[in-house]
């Protein structure tokens, strides 16, 4: 079995200031940054102006570690603290519908796994004791 695990910090509008600072301090290398804007437009989801500039995800690669980031939603809410989630990337999509399930066991879907602009299979959930997993199946482009 394939997997891989990093964290995932959350921030509430200053995910690129943060990115920096790690970049910076960790003597670390921006491998990317998508923002909200960044991606093709969507009715069901439509991006205001104030939210183009929040960052989607950024990749902080530190040595062999793998650092994410991402900015939420304006509006939702954020808790300082309870900004680190765990972002799992098995490479089979059975293997992820599997661990998803697991993981939903007690705890609730925050997002369901579905097909993303950059993922074959994406998903959220918080499992039973608070903690927040993001399953993402690599797309064989990006691997």
């Amino acid at each position: 079995m394939s997997i891989s695990l990093n964290p995932y910090l959350i921030f509430d509008g200053n995910a690129r200031e943060a990115v920096n600072f790690y970049e910076k301090t960790l003597d670390g290398k921006i491998t990317g940054i998508m923002t909200f804007g960044d991606m093709p437009e969507d009715p069901d989801h439509p991006v205001t102006d104030d939210m183009k500039d929040r960052v989607m995800h950024a990749h902080l690669k530190v040595g062999d570690a793998d650092l994410m980031f991402s900015d939420t939603f304006p509006g939702m809410p954020h808790q300082p603290g309870d900004t680190i989630q765990i972002a799992i990337h098995p490479k089979e999509e059975e293997k992820a519908k599997e661990i998803f399930a697991a993981l939903e066991d007690g705890g609730h879907v925050i997002m369901p796994l579905q097909k993303t602009d950059w993922s074959p299979l994406y998903g959220s959930v918080k499992d039973k004791f608070g903690v927040t997993f993001q399953v993402n199946v690599p797309d064989e482009q990006s691997t």
